[in-house]
């Protein structure tokens, strides 16, 4: 792939250099800059705001040179925190962080019209620029062409054709980057007023550019997916055939993991005496091993939600949502960022920056946390596996899928609802205009798939590794510090389970009995809740715990088996019903509520949000463990 690099008018000075990417979205500049910086990269804030960059350093003919990917911007007149950002960040107007020594705009040749547009705006900056003019193969595929000596000469800059997912073109880009002294603004910038810079933008284009046909296989399938029918009809098809797979496709790795882990726990305890074994064995290793165990799970479901998105489907369930995202306040954006959120309702809650509407942006945001999150997935597994018969209903669709299925979309209903229910008593002020891009249909690359996916399923490792593990230790003191003294003639198990409900933990969880025993809760149970706002998992890990000294079965046999006083069961199943519901809608997790802190930079909301939604969390246990005690 050739370039083309007008005289150097001017120079950069030696040392690290910092080269921003910007563009619009969907322009491939994320691609791009995967492909050039590899795990390399970071994420971080910028000062004051949550709106994040992803740096990454690389070295380019032996000088290093930062490259700093910026969020998908359409222009520098800001409409939302993440446009301002953009446009702060390259006027150097953020307290803090340097002005980048250069900036590298990325556009689709599909859509450069657009994109010379934002370079007009760029060009007005007066940094050393460059253009990267990613795609020119679908381009090529639907009858358009670009001349990219013609275009460079036409701007005044250098230009660079690449193939970011299939690696082509790279070598110009490296190159290209490695050396701003090479790059120019022009002489007379294009002009600012709208008018001239159009007339600016179609007299570029005429020298060098022939706009591409109508992509015909997008709009044969688009005719489906986009249909107010069948396209609703397959929509619902890819959301149950996702929570099926999720099920059934990692069950066996699950019950592999769950096996190793146990084996590990007794080896430990069986050739480490004392606390020592006692501690590694049950608070480390069942500890963490019991979140752990769901690895394969959430590693599908990054991987499936990232292959919707590569693909350009996510684009249109969120349009197909738009109509009826607007009869509950919100709109098609909100949708991406509510769908985001069953990962983590953190970068769903971050996500909405790019909603300019400030009523809808806090909508969104409230509801976020609604959606079920990859953190609730745990749970939901072990009770699911554990209580609900994994019978057939019809092919592959099975009573266990379809009961993962229904909370999630209990909790997505319930999330319009909420967001509903704020904009008409709580919010107010108009709602800005709603712009939605459809990308082509495109065939992601296994790297960009692999990468994306391997950074959702490390961040739940890393929790596991820090705070799962924190609370795990914590948890294993107050199971194993008891009060008392355990009564004459209990056996092994029987001293060892009496030990547990008279240790601090134990005695936490009886406090709490007066709240939660409507719910079916019992101290067990009351343990877990606390513990699971540190993080959902924790709900998970403490049962593991605190079942421990009843049997060596795996964490469901054992939830089977637990007692009461009384002889029934402690987990009957009104009870995990119960359970099942109070996590759907509680907000069990202070990160976000931090994060709804920063989004909004008020208390007010996180209140709201963690109070509205406690009281949900305890009507709805209420009232499935009430109705599915009178059924069963």
């Amino acid at each position: 792939m050739s370039h083309c690099e007008p005289e150097a008018t001017g120079s950069i000075a030696t040392g690290t250099l910092h080269v921003a990417f910007v563009g619009s979205p969907n322009a491939g500049k994320t691609t791009l800059f995967n492909a050039l910086t590899g795990l390399r990269a970071k994420t971080a804030n910028y000062p004051g705001v949550t709106v994040s960059r992803r740096e990454g350093r690389v070295d380019l003919g032996g000088r290093p040179v930062t490259l700093v990917d910026l969020p998908g911007t359409y222009g520098l007149d800001a409409i939302s925190p993440d446009e301002q950002i953009v446009a702060d960040a390259l006027r150097g107007e953020i307290p803090g962080v340097d002005r980048p020594d250069a900036i590298a705009v990325v556009a689709d040749a599909a859509t450069l019209e657009r994109s010379l547009l934002f370079m007009a705006d760029v060009l007005r900056l007066g940094l050393p620029t460059s253009l990267i003019v990613t795609m020119t193969d679908e381009l090529a595929v639907r009858g358009g062409s670009l001349d990219l000596e013609l275009l460079a000469a036409a701007i005044g800059v250098p230009v660079v054709g690449v193939i970011g997912h299939r690696g082509i073109g790279l070598d110009d880009v490296r190159n290209l980057l490695g050396n701003p002294e090479g790059w120019t603004s022009p002489v007379l910038p294009p002009p600012a007023e709208s008018g001239r810079r159009s007339a600016w933008v179609a007299s570029v284009l005429r020298s060098a550019y022939r706009p591409p046909g109508r992509d015909r296989r997008t709009r044969r399938v688009d005719a489906v997916l986009l249909h107010p029918v069948w396209g609703v009809l397959v929509f619902v098809a890819v959301m149950l055939t996702f929570f099926q797979a999720i099920f059934t496709l990692a069950a066996p790795l699950i019950d592999g993991l769950d096996s190793a882990f146990n084996s590990l726990s007794a080896l430990l305890k069986d050739h480490l005496s004392g606390w020592l074994g006692e501690l590694l064995g049950d608070g480390v290793v069942a500890g963490v091993g019991g979140v752990l165990v769901f690895l394969p799970q959430i590693t599908l479901l990054f991987l499936i939600l990232t292959v919707l998105e590569k693909v350009g489907y996510l684009a249109r369930a969120a349009f197909l949502a738009d109509r009826l995202m607007g009869r509950f306040g919100l709109e098609g954006r909100s949708f991406v960022s509510m769908l985001s959120s069953f990962a983590c309702a953190i970068p769903g809650i971050m996500s909405t920056r790019t909603i300019p509407s400030e009523r809808r942006r806090i909508a969104t945001m409230m509801a976020a946390p609604l959606m079920t999150c990859s953190a609730r997935l745990p749970v939901f597994t072990l009770l699911i596996s554990a209580f609900v018969p994994n019978q057939q209903v019809l092919g592959p669709v099975r009573t266990q899928g379809l009961a993962l299925f229904g909370l999630y979309v209990l909790g997505a209903v319930s999330g319009l609802v909420y967001a509903g229910v704020l904009n008409m008593f709580a919010l107010s002020g108009s709602a800005a205009p709603v712009i939605m891009e459809l990308p082509p249909y495109r065939r992601p690359t296994l790297r960009a798939v692999l990468l994306q996916t391997w950074d959702g399923a490390w961040s739940f490792i890393r929790k596991a590794g820090t705070v799962i593990l924190a609370s795990s230790l914590v948890l294993w003191l107050m199971l194993n510090i008891s009060f008392g003294t355990p009564p004459q003639g209990l056996d092994t198990v029987q001293r060892d389970s009496w030990k547990l409900e008279h240790s601090v933990a134990g005695e936490m969880g009886k406090g709490m009995e007066t709240v939660f025993s409507p719910l079916g809760f019992e101290w067990r149970t009351n343990v877990a809740v606390i513990g699971s706002l540190a993080a959902r998992e924790v709900f998970v890990t403490t049962l593991a715990l605190s079942t421990a000294a009843e049997s060596e079965n795996s964490l469901p046999a054992r939830l089977h088996e637990l007692r009461n006083d009384d002889g029934s069961k402690v987990y009957d199943a009104a009870t995990v019903a119960a359970i099942l519901v109070f996590f759907v809608y509680a907000l069990q997790c202070f990160s976000t509520v931090a994060v709804l802190r920063r989004e909004t930079n008020s208390w007010k909301w996180p209140a709201i949000a963690f109070g509205s939604m406690f009281v949900l969390a305890y009507a709805g246990a209420l009232i499935a463990r009430v109705v599915v005690h009178a059924v069963t």
